[in-house]
C-alpha cells in the first residue's frame, strides 16, 4: 500500500518510527502492547495498512466538496469516500446548495459553542469517542462535556469491551485485565477465545509463535478456525518472510457453535472440581480458601450442570472439554485472553465472569504468566475509559475532577451509544459531537441510526479522511479535520507528545514525524479547546494554555486520575509505564474484598428450528469500519463482501447451492424483522446452526433493541436469522 500511495520514502521511514518507545508514534490500529526486547520492526500487516493509509498523499478539499453534492457521495461506497484521501480544512454543510462548503475554524467553534449554549439542557448534547483518541485529548474531552453539565460519553466500548469491564469489576474489582506481556512470554498454556488474531491484534502472533517454539499449550477457541489459529509468518522475522516460512499457532483448535463459549468453560471448571475429588492438586484449595468467595456456590452449580447440557450448549464433544480441561489443569500457569466472540452477546458478561471464575480455581491470578487477558481492538480505547470517557463515572472520580479542575461535575448516569442513538431519534439529545471513528456505520441498526442522525440540530464530525458519518448527517453540520497519529503536533511550546494506553495498561508517549496533511488541520486537544472556549466562554480553565504544552495537561491528569502520579516523567521511562493493578497484587475492591465466584446458569444459545445464530465480524484487508479491499485471502474470499458463510449441511438442508444469492432476515426481540437480500452463499467449515458475514454491511440485522440487558452492548455477534434461497 505503500507503493499504491505513492509513499516510496514517507512509508517504509514510517514504519521504521512505528512502535518505538518513546522516539515514535503509536499504531493507529490495534492496542496489542509494543515489544519489550526492543525490535527494530515491531509491525504487522494491518498496521503497514493503517499508516500508509492515513500518509496517503491525496486530498479532500473545498474544490471537491464543491464538484460533488451531500446526496451524490451518500451514494458512493465507503471505500470510495474514504479513498479520496486526508481532509484539509473544516467545512459546513450548507442546505440550500446540498454541498459542504468551507469555514473559517473561529467560526466552526462559534457555531458548536452557540447551538450548545442554546440548549435547554445540557443532557441534549452527547459526546462520543473512538478508540483512536489520545489520552490528553480525551481527558479534556470529558472535562468539557463534564464542565458543560453532561455525563452523555458514549465510546467504541459500549459496543464492543463494555461486558469484559463490568465482569471483572464484578469479580476482582478491577475492569482490565492483569498481565502484561512478559506474562504472555512465561505462560505454560494460552487460551484465545472469540479472537481473529490476524485481524484484531496481528501482533499477538509474535507471542503465540514464540510460545509455541518453548513448548506451551496454545487452545484456540472459536466458531471459525481462522488462519492464525494454526499458523502465521512474522514481518519481523526476515528470515521466515523470505523463505514464506510458517510457524505454528496452536496446539487444539475448538470449534464451539455461537455463544457456546461459556458452556465449554463450565465444562473445564467441572471436570476440574470432578477431579479434585481424587487428586487434591487439581484444585488449588488454599488460594481459593484465602482469596475468593463464593465457591460453595460455584461448585454446587458445576455440580447441577450436566455433561449433556455443556455438549449441547457448547456445540462440542464431552471429550473436547475434557481435553481443554486436560490442558489447563497440566499447565502451571495460564492466561485466558478473549474479544468480542465473547462480549457481543446477551450473556458476556457471565460468560466473562466464568473464564474467571476457572482462573480462580487454579490460583491463575496474581503470578507470573497467568491471569485475565481481554484483547482490546482499538489503539487507545482502554486509555479513553481510564482517562474519564465513562457515561456512568465513579463518584471518587468525580470528586477529584471537582476538587483538582475546580467544576461540578454532573453525578447522574449518562447515555451510552445505545442510548444516544434512541434519544437521538426521539428528539431528547439534539448535537452529536463525534471525536474519531465513523459513527454512523459503526453502530447496529443501520436505518435507525442514520434517521437518528438526521434528526440532530447539528452533528460534529473530528475526522482524518472522509466517511458515512459525513454525509449521514444532521440539520446542521460540520466536518472538522485534525492531525493523524503519524504528523507533527506544533504547538506554541514546540512539538508536542501524546500518550496511549495499550491494552495491557502499559502507557507510552506517541510523537509524530511527517509534516501534517494541511496547514489547516488542528490537533485533537487544539479541537476540543476551541469548542469548549466558544461553549463555555466564562469558563475558568486554562483551555488555550492547556495546549499550548500537554506537560500541563499530563500534571492536571496525575492529580485526577489513579496510577497517573508523577506522569510526566513516568510516561518518559523506556516502554513507559504501568498502570498499577490491585489484583495483580492479590488487592480486591469488590464489596467482599476478595475475588468473587459467580454462579449463573447457562444461557440457551442453541437456535430454535429454521432459525441460525449469525455473528457478524471484519474481513482480513479492512480495520474496523476501514476497507482496504473486497479481498479476504485468509478466508479465499475475492473481490465481495455481501457473502455469508454456512456450514453445508445448513445450505444442503436449505436448498442453497454453493455460491448462490440467498435472502437473510433477522427477527429481533420485539418481533420486528429486518433484510438482506442476494447475499452469495459461501460454504465454510463453521458449526451446524451458525452462519457469519462481514460488520458494517451486516450491522443492519442487528436491530437497537438487540442489546445485552447485560452489558447493554449490542449483539452483534448473535443475531437470530433465517437464511433461504433469493426469492
Amino acid at each position: 500500500m505503500a507503493r499504491e500511495g505513492a509513499l516510496p520514502v514517507d512509508g517504509p521511514r514510517a514504519i521504521m518510527k512505528m512502535n518505538h518507545e518513546n522516539t515514535g508514534f503509536d499504531c493507529p490500529g490495534c492496542a496489542w502492547p509494543d515489544d519489550t526486547k526492543g525490535l527494530h520492526l515491531d509491525i504487522c500487516e494491518n498496521g503497514i495498512k493503517h499508516v500508509t493509509w492515513e500518509m496517503t498523499r491525496k486530498r479532500v478539499g473545498r474544490e471537491f466538496f464543491a464538484a460533488h453534492s451531500v446526496t451524490e457521495l451518500a451514494g458512493w461506497t465507503d471505500y470510495d469516500l474514504e479513498n479520496e484521501g486526508r481532509l484539509t480544512e473544516p467545512m459546513v454543510y450548507d442546505p440550500g446548495s446540498d454541498h459542504y462548503v468551507p469555514i473559517s475554524w473561529k467560526d466552526a467553534f462559534a457555531l458548536v459553542g452557540r447551538t450548545l449554549r442554546e440548549l435547554e439542557d445540557p443532557n441534549q448534547a452527547s459526546f462520543y469517542t473512538s478508540g483512536r483518541l489520545g489520552n490528553e485529548a480525551t481527558f479534556l474531552y470529558q472535562l468539557m462535556a463534564r464542565e458543560l453539565g453532561t455525563n452523555n460519553l458514549p465510546d467504541c466500548s459500549n459496543m464492543c469491551h463494555e461486558a469484559s469491564g463490568r465482569a471483572m469489576q464484578a469479580s476482582l474489582g478491577t475492569g482490565k485485565g492483569t498481565v502484561d506481556l512478559a506474562d504472555w512470554e512465561t505462560a505454560d498454556a494460552l487460551f484465545i477465545m472469540g479472537v481473529n488474531a490476524a485481524s484484531n491484534a496481528p501482533r499477538m502472533l509474535t507471542a503465540l509463535t514464540e510460545a509455541h517454539a518453548r513448548g506451551a499449550q496454545i487452545v484456540h477457541v472459536n466458531p471459525l478456525v481462522e488462519a492464525a489459529a494454526r499458523r502465521a509468518i512474522i514481518p519481523h522475522d526476515f528470515k521466515d518472510m523470505a523463505t514464506f516460512h510458517a510457524t505454528k499457532t496452536s496446539t487444539l483448535n475448538l470449534q464451539v457453535r455461537i455463544g457456546g463459549d461459556m458452556a465449554l468453560v463450565r465444562g473445564m471448571a467441572k471436570a476440574i472440581l470432578e477431579q479434585s475429588a481424587t487428586d487434591p492438586k487439581a484444585l488449588d484449595q488454599e488460594f481459593v480458601a484465602r482469596h475468593t468467595t463464593g465457591f460453595e456456590e460455584y461448585k454446587a452449580v458445576c455440580e447441577a450442570t450436566s455433561w449433556e447440557e455443556i455438549e449441547t450448549q457448547s456445540g462440542l464433544s464431552r471429550a473436547d472439554v475434557l481435553e481443554a480441561a486436560r490442558v489447563y489443569r497440566e499447565a502451571d500457569r495460564s492466561i485466558i485472553s478473549w474479544c468480542l466472540g465473547i462480549t457481543q452477546h446477551e450473556h458476556g458478561v457471565d460468560t466473562v465472569r466464568e473464564i474467571v471464575n476457572l482462573l480462580l480455581l487454579r490460583g491463575n491470578l496474581g503470578r507470573e504468566g497467568a491471569g485475565p487477558s481481554p484483547v482490546r481492538g482499538h489503539s487507545n480505547v482502554q486509555g479513553n475509559r481510564t482517562c474519564g470517557i465513562d457515561h456512568r463515572p465513579a463518584e471518587e472520580f468525580l470528586d477529584r475532577l471537582a476538587e483538582v479542575c475546580g467544576i461540578d461535575p454532573p453525578r447522574a448516569h449518562g447515555l451510552d451509544t445505545v442510548g444516544t442513538i434512541k434519544a437521538m431519534r426521539d428528539g431528547d439529545v439534539k448535537v452529536f459531537v463525534g471525536m474519531g471513528g465513523n459513527f454512523a456505520l459503526a453502530a447496529p441498526d443501520t436505518p435507525y441510526t442514520y434517521e437518528a442522525l438526521r434528526r440532530c440540530e447539528l452533528t460534529v464530525q473530528v475526522s482524518t479522511k472522509l466517511n458515512r458519518s459525513h454525509v449521514v448527517h444532521g440539520r446542521r453540520a460540520l466536518i472538522l479535520p485534525c492531525l493523524g497519529r503519524t504528523e507533527k503536533d506544533h504547538q506554541r511550546k514546540g512539538i508536542q507528545s501524546t500518550s496511549v494506553e495499550d491494552s495491557m495498561s502499559m502507557v507510552h508517549l506517541s510523537i509524530g514525524m511527517k509534516r501534517p496533511a494541511s496547514p489547516h488541520l488542528l490537533s485533537e486537544p487544539a479541537i476540543i479547546a476551541g469548542m469548549a472556549r466558544a461553549a463555555l466562554p466564562d469558563s475558568a480553565t486554562p483551555w488555550e494554555w492547556y495546549v499550548e504544552d500537554y506537560d500541563r495537561i499530563r500534571d492536571t491528569m496525575a492529580k485526577v486520575l489513579d496510577g497517573f502520579e508523577d506522569f510526566n516523567r513516568r510516561v518518559r521511562l523506556p516502554l513507559g509505564f504501568r498502570i498499577k493493578q490491585p489484583a495483580r497484587e492479590m488487592v480486591f475492591l469488590t464489596p467482599s474484598g476478595k475475588a468473587e465466584f459467580a454462579a449463573p446458569p447457562l444461557p440457551d444459545v442453541v437456535p430454535k428450528p429454521g432459525l441460525l445464530a449469525l455473528g457478524t465480524m471484519r474481513s482480513h484487508d479492512q480495520w474496523n469500519t476501514t476497507i482496504y479491499s473486497d479481498d479476504d485471502r485468509y478466508r479465499g474470499v475475492k473481490n465481495l463482501r455481501t457473502l455469508v458463510f454456512m456450514n453445508r449441511s445448513d445450505m444442503r438442508e436449505r436448498g442453497i447451492a454453493d455460491m448462490a444469492p440467498v435472502d437473510i432476515t433477522s427477527t429481533a426481540k420485539d418481533g420486528s424483522r429486518r433484510h438482506l437480500n442476494g447475499y452469495l452463499a459461501v460454504p465454510y467449515d463453521i458449526p451446524r446452526g451458525c452462519a457469519a458475514g462481514y460488520m458494517p454491511e451486516m450491522n443492519v440485522l442487528c436491530a437497537l433493541g438487540d442489546y445485552s440487558t447485560q452489558s447493554d452492548q449490542p449483539i452483534m455477534k448473535h443475531v437470530k436469522v433465517t437464511i433461504e434461497p433469493a426469492s
